[in-house]
Order: C-alpha cells, then sequence, then structure tokens
C-alpha cells in the first residue's frame, strides 16, 4: 500500500512585487517528499530553487514576497496558511533547514553550546545541564572531534567543514521529520563536500528523515539524491527518479546541465557551456523559458506563446512538453 508524502507540494506561485516589477520567482510548483527520501531541486542560480523552500517555511519577506497561490500540506497543515505561531511551532522542531553559509547563519557573538541548546529550550523545554547534554552528544554524532571542550568555542574557531557540521548537528538535534539543505556544501572541498553528504545521509538512515537537497552541482544529486526536479526560469522543466535523470534526461536543459559536467569531458576537450542567461523574471517569456539558449534541441519548434506543461513521458518521469526542447539534434 502506498504511504502518503510527508511534504505535498501543489502549484506553489511565489513573486516579489519591487520598483522595477514584479518578479515571477516560483510559478506553479509542484512535488512531494516521501518519509525517508531524498528529493534534489537543481538548476542554476535564480531558477527558484531557494525560493520555493523559503516559501513553504514563511522565510520569504513580505513585502516584497507574496505567495499568490498553491498548497503545501505537511501531516495535514497547509504551511502556506498557517499562522506565525503555528510556523514557529514547525520550524526547527519537525523542518529544519540547514543554510548555505554557515558563517553567516552562526551568531559570530555566541559560543556554539549557546546555539546548540537554544532549539532544545524552545520546542522542547530542555534546559541546563540536560540541554547540554544533548548538544555534546550532538556535536559527537556529527563526527567533532573532542566536543566537551568545543562546545565552548565560538563560530570563527572553526574550519568551514566544522562549522557545516554544526550546523548539521543544530538542525538534526530536534530529530526533525523534514530537512531541507540549501547548498550545504558549496563552499566546500571535494574531500569535506563528501563528508558532509555522506554525514547527512548516515542521520538521516538512522533518524528516517526526508530531505530536500537544494543544489546546482549535479555531481552531488548523482551521489545523494532519490527523486530530482529540475528547475529553470522559476518552473519545473523535469522531474524524475535519479537514476533515470541521468540515464535518460529528456529536456534540453537537463541534457545541457549533464553536459556541462567537468568529468564528462575528455582531458583537453573544451568545457561545454550553456549559452547566454536565464531570462529576466521581471518579464518571463511567454511561452518556452529556454528557447533562445536551447542548443542540444531545436529552437525552432519551442512553443512561443504558452508555458508548456509537464506530462509523464514514461513512467515517474514527467517533462515539460516543448518539442524544441525535448527534441535531439
Amino acid at each position: 500500500m502506498a504511504t502518503s508524502p510527508i511534504l505535498d507540494v501543489s502549484n506553489l506561485t511565489t513573486r516579489f512585487h519591487t520598483r522595477n516589477g514584479i518578479v515571477h520567482a516560483v510559478e506553479e510548483v509542484s512535488f512531494s517528499v516521501e518519509k525517508g527520501q531524498t528529493l534534489g531541486i537543481v538548476g542554476e542560480s535564480g531558477s527558484g530553487k531557494s525560493v520555493t523552500c523559503y516559501s513553504l517555511l514563511g522565510l520569504i519577506p513580505q513585502p516584497p514576497g507574496r505567495i499568490h497561490s498553491g498548497k503545501a500540506i505537511f501531516d495535514g497543515i497547509d504551511l502556506l496558511q498557517a499562522s506565525e505561531k503555528k510556523l514557529r511551532s514547525i520550524r526547527g522542531k519537525r523542518i529544519s533547514m540547514i543554510f548555505q553559509d554557515p558563517m553567516t547563519s552562526l551568531n559570530p557573538y555566541l559560543k556554539i553550546s549557546t546555539q546548540l541548546m537554544e532549539p532544545l529550550e524552545i520546542h522542547e523545554g530542555i534546559k541546563g545541564k540536560e540541554a547540554l547534554r544533548r548538544a555534546i552528544q550532538a556535536l559527537e554524532e556529527v563526527g567533532i572531534p573532542e566536543p566537551e571542550k568545543r562546545i565552548q568555542s565560538y563560530p570563527h574557531e572553526f574550519s568551514g567543514g566544522m562549522r557545516q557540521r554544526v550546523m548539521i548537528a543544530m538542525a538534526l538535534i530536534t530529530r526533525p521529520e523534514l530537512l531541507i539543505c540549501d547548498e550545504p556544501t558549496t563552499a566546500l572541498d571535494v574531500t569535506i563536500q563528501k563528508q558532509v553528504l555522506d554525514l547527512i545521509k548516515d542521520r538521516q538512515n538512522e533518524l528516517g528523515t526526508a530531505v530536500v537537497l537544494i543544489t546546482h552541482d549535479l555531481t552531488v544529486v548523482k551521489q545523494a539524491c532519490d527523486h530530482v526536479n529540475v528547475m529553470y526560469s522559476g518552473r519545473i522543466v523535469e522531474n524524475a527518479p535519479a537514476d533515470t535523470l541521468f540515464s535518460n534526461p529528456m529536456h534540453a536543459y537537463t541534457r545541457a546541465l549533464l553536459k556541462s559536467i567537468p568529468a564528462t569531458h575528455s582531458k583537453g576537450e573544451a568545457l561545454y557551456t550553456i549559452p547566454g542567461l536565464p531570462p529576466v523574471l521581471t518579464d518571463p517569456p511567454k511561452g518556452c523559458a529556454f528557447a533562445a539558449r536551447n542548443t542540444l534541441g531545436d529552437k525552432t519548434l519551442c512553443i512561443q506563446d504558452y508555458h508548456p506543461e509537464l506530462i509523464e513521458k514514461a513512467p515517474k518521469h514527467y517533462v515539460q512538453n516543448c518539442p524544441g526542447c525535448l527534441s535531439i539534434i
């Protein structure tokens, strides 16, 4: 019997009302996440990945941001309609987030102990020695040596990789049901990157946590994700199990991202880059957003007058139905 998803998002639309016009940041985005599953959201900077997840947790500044439509059902609660009080009871307890830059996410004026104990005090009412014990245990679980000593340190006394481990410990200390990771390995070298991804996976396996992993790096997606949403210009252009996406990418943008991976090139071969720039989201194209940059399909066939819809081209494999982006030249 199929289990219901831990998070079910449908037709999420988030826009920013600015002096320069309305920024169509996220348009009609739908996806779901199962318990214990890792969902990757991948795309270039500005594609709407982070705004999608920030919208779910009420972290979009309003104004200028505004959620125009959609639902995000988490355990029967529509996160988009929930009160701020209700969201505060969920954020940091049942849904946690690891932000992109731990140096700006950790308070430089507070010891690690204070910052790790805070979620326990707020959400579980645990204080004093018991909270400190749990905080030390959390540091030990993420592989920080001498946790009893290091917990009294300040963030600047840790390396980038260690700070990211502290962020993971902070996010998981309340044993959340859903963990959102916003490019958690961007500033790390590949060795530390793998350690961080393995750490998240180990904790996920132990706790049964669902993970949403936001990234622009397809090698990270291949290593860590079960299912993938590819976003471009605020919309999902392809949605498939990770194995399927890598073995049979259908949309021209997905194929272009995969072709851009340096490891796929021979030594001395010029690296493939996607030409041009993404559309300006204050004036998004009326038709296929990728048409102007489409070099791996037939751009003359791209839809010009309406947004192509996601259709199921193969079992569990959805793609925008744009003839130009689905063609291969």
